[in-house]
């Protein structure tokens, strides 16, 4: 049966267009249920015996959540308790438009076998589907559309054989209104909160609710402590007119009371809105997109410095306890010459909630269900959750989700999601550490990994057909040790003519990742693998990662290979890029590669190809350094790991050799060529990589840091930089210039992926060079696997698809993989504090020499070489008087009693495992020399180490 649907709607350009849509209803839509004899189905989702232990429904029975029921209760719906459920069409069409998320997580759960959830297509359902009646709201007619399947659904399982096989269906609403009419229509109904509360088999599902408008008004105060959100019409309005603006929340992690705005404007010109005091931040989140509105100019205030974390007492509402808070925060900011634009949250244009991960401060009331709930990221306020399990939660990392935040209430109101595991327990933490990461680390599911070859896997006479066979050349990888996702091999051999060929021979995953299947689609999500200490989150399944993708030795592999003749001098004569396939003769790690070039008794092909390599990688990296490039320095850390525990025994500064150069080298050099070969076919729509110059401000604390020493450094471009940093010296001071090219690197942008039809500016600062893109690692970047397939099309070797050309979906995907990127860097810093922390929890206190990075107020930023590690030296303290502190913030310099700290003073100090707070352990520091009376400790008594950490200076 076809009915039509015809409507008009405005052009453009300001006609008007009539359009109509076809509605094809159908007799052959199956119901899913075991019990029915009706239709002609041959497999069934819903099951005949359909008991869930229920003091309101003894009976067999379905339920049919209506769509606000999924929308605010899916984290109770994903209980395995909960099963045997309709998903009307209804539903899941009006939860795609208004959740993505939401959607998302329904359609995992369709998934789930067990779960026995059935997606029932009553749109198209000749006896459900209904017509919109004149005058009828789209909400209204939505919910009489579930009513109508519910009646459907009801009559339709009565026709089964025997009453005692019928089945009842039951359908859960929290609109009074829908609940109201279904009782008249004689349909079963209940509220979703009703129905959980009456299940028997778990009595802690509760505690998954989210709570109701009606619930949310007992657990607030009358007491009015906010100022009233403005509706989105005055928001708007505002914002066209220009008094308020537009921008995305970022609270402090040092003070509550603190948060700034970052309003994007048209290119470079964006600015920053410093907002102070409760009042002011008027219940936004970080990162919730708000209104603001400005102050009048004599209110604007600079950022404070006072560090304050948000200890006040649970127990009330009142927001009368922070105002001395408040006061003191904001004389000390009025008192400072830099203020900022101010002003104050009028509104929230956009919630960016998630579930987030802490932990649970049981109430001193005894009985009490009402707790306030912790969040890990200091820049989360508390959440209060009502829980009938606080004793067994107790000491747990959890999972709780907001559901809103009325002005009456000084904390925002929630509910418990999950339990993670023991708080301090190692996968505990590391999952707690992805969570808030957001680093996608599910296992792949089903319908990704049914896109994998299958096993066994051989290249085959077509796959030779399109590409050139370099399985004959002396081709080798050189890794990171235990590295089994080799993404590079490279190799060097002398032509007939006399010059050089080298290859960059890449693994050619976009062979194996084609575009737009859910393979393509999970890879673009996750956006980059991540490295954790001990641990890697893969971007693609490990078939691929570790194995056909993999470069490893003495295996044929597809590649895509970059290929250049050069001159001795490392002048490129030609460039060509080809597929191919290769046959790698030795997977090598740094320091064999390294070996292999210093032993001169070894002159085998694999040795002559590495140091060919080699003398070219010098020449390059010397003309890179001539033309600008930088070359500077940040600590990384190695943890060495006990084989039963995997606890970290030792911890080392990484050492990098020769060999580290000259594959960073060569891939710098494949990564410009390919850049500028895609650039040139796709001027629009190639992706590339850049990065800004710093703003000068930017160099202030280089710029002190080196005058502490009498040496100056030059700023105005980056071959200025680089050049000064080569002659930065201090006699008898011999780690100067490594901790220099550290400051220097903390002024450093980011880089960052864009579309070249999206932007002007290409040049990447660091490298000194016009142009970059991401082409070495396409099993651990998305961006390069884009890049591939640009490349493959600009030399014919690949087809082309609409979303490659596209400049917009091009920038889209450019913002998800910077995002990706920027969180992967701070999940990986987040796993080596964590496993620090391990590290220094079995071996009580250490005193260790260190050198002062930075001055602040009250504190000195220790550097401690041995472990690439960094603490704070605070002055003040809560439980006994300050010393006399003055700080000069020209110098900078901090004069603690009689001594003055400078930047790049040595120091020593006790380093030890602070764990007072399970859920914020930190490493502190304590001054042992200089002796200053009343501020400095003891240094502790040595004792013997059972193994002695290398020092790698």
């Amino acid at each position: 049966m076809l009915k039509s649907k015809t409507f008009v709607k405005k052009t453009r350009s300001g006609g008007i267009m009539k359009v109509v849509r076809e509605h094809y209803l159908r007799d052959d839509i199956w119901c899913g249920s075991e019990v029915c004899t009706e239709c002609k189905q041959d497999s069934t989702v819903l099951p005949r015996d359909a008991c869930i232990e229920s003091n309101l429904c003894s009976y067999s029975h379905y339920v049919v959540p209506d769509t606000n029921v999924v929308l605010h209760q899916i984290d109770a719906l994903e209980d395995p308790v909960i099963r045997n459920v309709i998903i009307l069409q209804t539903v899941l069409q009006e939860v795609r438009h208004r959740s993505a998320p939401v959607y998302k997580r329904l359609k995992d759960i369709i998934h789930e076998k067990e779960k026995h959830f059935y997606t029932f297509t009553n749109e198209h359902h000749r006896e459900t589907f209904i017509e919109r009646e004149p005058g009828e709201s789209a909400n209204d007619r939505n919910d009489r559309a579930i009513r109508v399947a519910v009646k459907w659904y009801s009559q339709h399982l009565k026709t089964s054989e025997s009453e005692s096989d019928s089945v009842k269906v039951v359908l859960l609403t929290n609109d009074q209104g829908n609940k109201q009419k279904a009782q008249e229509d004689g349909l079963v109904v209940y509220k979703f909160e009703e129905y959980i509360k009456s299940l028997i088999a778990n009595p802690e599902l509760v505690d998954r609710l989210a709570l109701s408008n009606d619930d949310k008004s007992e657990m607030t105060s009358s007491k009015v402590l906010f100022p009233e959100h403005l509706p989105l019409s005055r928001i708007q309005a505002g914002i066209k007119s220009g008094s308020f603006l537009q921008g995305t929340f970022r609270a402090s992690r040092d003070n509550y009371l603190e948060a700034t705005v970052f309003v994007q404007g048209e290119g470079e010109d964006s600015t920053e809105i410093l907002l102070q005091g409760l009042q002011n931040l008027n219940r936004a989140v970080h990162q919730d997109v708000v209104a603001v509105q400005l102050l009048p100019h004599n209110q604007w205030v600079a950022p404070s410095s006072v560090v304050l974390q948000d200890d006040g007492a649970a127990k009330d509402d009142n927001v009368e306890e922070e105002d001395d808070e408040e006061e003191k925060v904001l004389k000390i900011s009025a008192a400072e010459a830099a203020r900022k634009p101010t002003g104050k949250v009028v509104g929230i244009i956009k919630r960016n909630w998630r579930p987030f991960c802490g932990m649970l401060n049981i109430s001193q009331i005894k009985e009490s269900t009402r707790h306030l709930f912790t969040p890990a990221d200091r820049r989360i306020p508390r959440i209060r959750v009502e829980t009938r399990q606080a004793s067994a939660l107790a000491g747990q990392r959890i999972m709780v989700a907001i559901d809103g935040w009325p002005k009456h209430s000084r904390y925002p109101n929630g509910h418990f999601v999950r339990s993670l595991g023991n708080a301090g327990d190692k996968n505990t933490e590391e999952e707690v550490l992805l969570l808030e990461h957001d680093v996608p680390h599910q296992a792949f599911s089903q319908a990704v990994l049914s896109f994998l070859p299958k096993m066994p896997w051989a290249i085959t006479p077509e796959d030779m057909e399109k590409r050139e066979d370099l399985r004959h050349l002396t081709v080798c990888s050189v890794d990171p040790p235990g590295c089994t996702d080799i993404d590079d091999a490279l190799h060097c051999r002398e032509l007939k003519n006399g010059n050089l060929e080298v290859g960059v021979h890449i693994a050619d995953v976009s062979h194996f990742i084609r575009p737009g299947n859910a393979l393509d689609k999970e890879a673009a999500n996750r956006g980059t693998t991540v490295y954790l200490c001990g641990k890697r989150i893969d971007m693609v399944p490990e078939l691929l990662s570790s194995n056909l993708c993999s470069l490893r030795s003495n295996v044929e592999r597809l590649a895509f290979s970059c290929i250049w003749e050069m001159n001795h001098k490392a002048e490129i004569l030609k460039t060509r890029f080809t597929k191919s396939v290769i046959n790698s003769k030795a997977s090598l790690t740094y320091a064999e590669a390294q070996m292999r070039i210093d032993d001169a008794n070894k002159n085998d092909d694999i040795t002559k190809s590495l140091r060919g390599l080699n003398k070219l990688a010098k020449i390059l990296k010397r003309h890179r350094i001539e033309n600008g490039a930088l070359t500077l320095s940040s600590l990384e850390v190695r943890f060495h790991m006990d084989s039963e525990t995997h606890d970290p025994i030792d911890l080392q500064t990484k050492e990098l050799m020769e060999t580290n150069s000259m594959v960073e080298e060569f891939m710098l050099l494949a990564n410009i060529s390919v850049a500028q070969k895609i650039y040139d076919e796709f001027s629009e729509c190639a992706l590339l990589r850049k990065h800004p110059a710093p703003p000068p401000s930017n160099y202030d604390i280089l710029l002190k840091a080196a005058k502490s020493k009498n040496v100056e450094i030059h700023t105005d471009t980056a071959k200025a930089l680089a050049d000064s940093l080569d002659v930065a010296k201090v006699d008898g001071f011999p780690y100067f210039n490594t901790l220099l090219r550290i400051l220097a690197t903390r002024c450093m942008m980011q880089a960052v992926y864009f579309c070249s039809g999206m932007d002007s500016d290409f040049h990447h600062y660091g490298l000194a060079s016009p142009i970059y893109t991401h082409f070495t690692s396409p099993i651990r970047r998305y961006a390069d696997i884009i890049v591939h397939r640009l490349l493959a099309v600009a030399i014919g070797a690949d087809s082309t698809y609409p979303d490659l050309m596209d400049k917009h979906k091009q920038s889209a995907l450019c913002s998800n993989l910077n995002y990706r990127h920027k969180m992967a860097q701070y999940a990986q810093r987040a796993s080596v504090a964590f496993h620090t922390q391990l590290f220094f929890k079995s071996r009580g206190i250490l005193n260790e020499e260190g050198v002062v990075l930075f001055v602040r107020k009250n504190a000195i930023i220790v550097l401690i070489p041995k472990f690439g590690l960094e603490g704070t030296v605070f002055f003040d303290s809560k439980d006994k008087v300050s010393p006399h502190i003055v700080f000069d913030e020209e110098g900078p310099t901090l004069k603690v009693e009689q001594h003055t700290f400078h930047i790049f003073d040595q120091v020593k100090v006790t380093i030890s495992l602070d764990d007072s707070n399970i859920q914020h352990q930190k490493i502190r520091m304590a001054l042992t020399e200089p002796v200053i009376p009343g501020v400095s400790v003891p240094a502790p008594d040595a004792e013997p180490q059972t193994k002695k950490p290398k020092l790698d200076r």
